[in-house]
């Protein structure tokens, strides 16, 4: 079974874009943002992937993921199947220490939303933290991609 582990965090300031070794221009929808299950659809500048999700651990650090790359044409096609808000965003790639970042600076909906994640080996594998890492957000459901797709980020009070 693939696990996935990773680690969420708040960003603080934009700084993290001078670090960044390369980004890319990420839209994704879902097709099904059950909280059991979640099933995606992503197109990576000129790539496409499928993407099925299970529920979370407790601390929201590890769950089940299956990932295939799909026809960027049939991508586009399932894009239009998907719920509600489509997810846009720009990811950045930063490397620390041994490890690398994926932050995500939203767009559209959820704008002024910043986001970093850290894939881990192990749940409890430590890590350098740079400066521009803010407050811990792992397994908080409202920033989910599957959520912000439903509550945008622009109706947060």
């Amino acid at each position: 079974m693939n696990l996935e582990i990773e680690r969420k965090f708040l960003v603080k300031n934009d700084s993290f874009k001078s670090k960044a070794f390369q980004k890319k221009q990420i839209k994704q929808g879902f097709l099904n943002s059950d909280k059991e299950r979640t099933v995606r659809v992503r197109i990576i500048e000129d790539k496409a992937f499928l993407t099925i999700k299970g529920k979370s651990n407790n601390a929201g650090t590890i769950r089940f993921e299956w990932e295939k790359e799909i026809p960027l044409l049939e991508a586009e096609k399932l894009m239009l199947l998907t719920e509600k808000t489509a997810i846009e965003k720009c990811r950045y790639y930063i490397k620390e220490g041994n490890r690398v970042f994926e932050v995500d600076e939203f767009f559209g909906a959820n704008s002024g939303l910043i986001i970093a994640e850290i894939e881990l080996t192990t749940e409890d594998e430590s890590f350098s933290k740079p400066s521009w890492l803010g407050k811990e957000v792992t397994g908080e459901l409202k920033y989910y991609n599957s959520s912000l797709s439903k509550s945008p980020f622009c109706f947060w009070a």
